[in-house]
């Protein structure tokens, strides 16, 4: 994935969005669709596309490929992006929820 040009998740529907997170882990710029939890996932990160809307995913496609300084931008936001993902905070995350149904 570290040496793709571009990721393209075009799910309709995403339980997490873990793909477009190890993507973005990895630098690779990131397309992925506006459905479920993907908005919140990637953030201003990603370019986004109306799942049902083939042209939609060409032009949001073309707008990263066509601009090598579009490009290092979402590498860059892509990667800051990733590190507010960690298995600590998850691990924390749920720690937190356990606690509060015990109590």
């Amino acid at each position: 994935m570290q040496t793709a040009d571009l990721f393209i998740y075009p799910s309709v529907y995403e339980g997490f969005g873990l793909p477009v997170l190890e993507a973005m882990a990895c630098g690779t710029p990131v397309v992925c669709s506006r459905a479920a939890s993907l908005p919140e996932v990637a953030g201003d990160a990603a370019e986004y596309f109306e799942p049902s809307e083939v042209d939609d995913l060409a032009a949001a496609t073309e707008r990263v490929l066509s601009s090598t300084e579009k490009q290092a931008e979402m590498r860059q936001r892509g990667l800051e992006r990733a590190k507010l993902f960690t298995w600590d905070e998850c691990a924390r995350k749920h720690l937190e929820v356990y606690k509060g149904l015990l109590a």
